[in-house]
């Protein structure tokens, strides 16, 4: 990629951030963000990557707080044990604990797996939150690149592995869901099958867009495949807004420092961010009804391409050799 094309992609991310911000701005002015009402979630399981800081952290306490066990994915371990107390203290909720999971490595990701499932307990939420931002090019274990591996193929391999205990655990009137974060940047993002590592050239923007613009087109599919299949599981995306956490210490200078000066008015807080997920996790609302992109609890239209099923079946298959899963289409569709 040349500099032209990394400055326009850049150009194009920092667009529809500013757009989402003046929106935000607009409606703090007008009486701001009012937290929904989330009913009781007891005997429910649910499983949150990213959990031990920012938004994760948030949607992880609110979910605690609803009652439900919730098991932290993360790989900060250094914070581990502080996060599940404070979390216990402040929901008085005892079921909260935490797995090691570092999206980054395939092997991890299956060792996660393997620890959950020796616990024999079902599962009924899983969101997908955890990602990195604006990272400069390195890659995962596994020799991806870092927005991609982490942000999209981390999660297209630990959702796979765990469908089958969600399968079990949904049921009619009561399905397990799954919840992905996404971001309004996937507006802006493109999505190349011939080069979904960037190697043609690098663009930290182009990238973090290109796997949020995955993470749509994956949701989708996977609510095809179980829609298909008759499963009583759904697949929603979520999207927080622009939400004050340390996500943003990869970006520009002068968005940085802005964000560190005005970011308390025009952000929202990781608890404000946090409630579109809660919200896909557990509204009664979404009881059965999937592949939706929901933004301020509401749903909306995401990208024209995201709706592009030759595609959609493009991604799948491609990420299922990536990650070396068995391309599930035909055991979902069968039943």
């Amino acid at each position: 990629m040349s500099a032209l094309s990394a400055a326009r992609a850049a150009l194009r991310v920092y667009a529809v951030g500013a757009a989402v911000v003046l929106a935000q701005l607009l409606r703090r002015c007008l009486g701001g963000f009012a937290e929904p009402v989330f009913p009781a979630q007891p005997e429910r399981v649910a499983v949150v990557t990213g959990g031990t800081d920012g938004i994760g952290y948030a949607t992880a306490k609110c979910l605690a707080k609803l009652g439900m066990h919730v098991i932290i994915a993360g790989n900060n371990d250094g914070k581990a044990l502080e996060v599940v107390r404070k979390i216990k203290e402040e929901t008085l909720n005892e079921k909260v604990e935490f797995l090691y999971c570092d999206l980054a490595s395939m092997r991890s990701v299956r060792q996660f797996v393997q620890k959950f499932k020796m616990k024999n307990i079902p599962l009924h939420v899983l969101v997908n939150n955890a990602g990195v931002m604006m990272v400069p090019e390195r890659s995962t274990e596994d020799g991806y690149e870092e927005h991609f591996g982490v942000n999209y193929l981390g999660h297209f391999l630990l959702t796979n592995l765990l469908l089958d205990t969600l399968k079990a655990s949904g049921s009619p009137g009561r399905s397990a869901r799954v919840v992905t974060v996404s971001s309004a940047t996937h507006y802006v993002g493109e999505l190349n099958l011939d080069d979904l590592q960037s190697r043609s050239g690098y663009s930290a923007h182009g990238a973090y867009a290109q796997s949020k613009l995955a993470l749509v087109l994956f949701t989708y599919h996977l609510q095809a495949l179980l829609a298909a299949a008759g499963s009583h599981v759904t697949a929603n995306v979520a999207d927080p807004g622009v939400v004050n956490t340390n996500l943003y210490r990869h970006v520009f200078w002068g968005t940085g420092l802005m964000k560190k000066i005005f970011g308390w008015w025009f952000s929202k807080t990781p608890e404000e961010g946090s409630w579109t997920s809660v919200y896909a996790a557990v509204s009664p609302a979404l009881e059965g009804v999937g592949g939706r992109y929901l933004y301020n609890e509401k749903e909306t239209k995401s990208l024209a391409t995201t709706y592009d099923r030759k595609l959609q079946r493009q991604l799948w298959a491609r990420s299922c050799q990536m990650t070396g899963s068995a391309d599930v289409t035909q055991d979902a569709s069968s039943g």
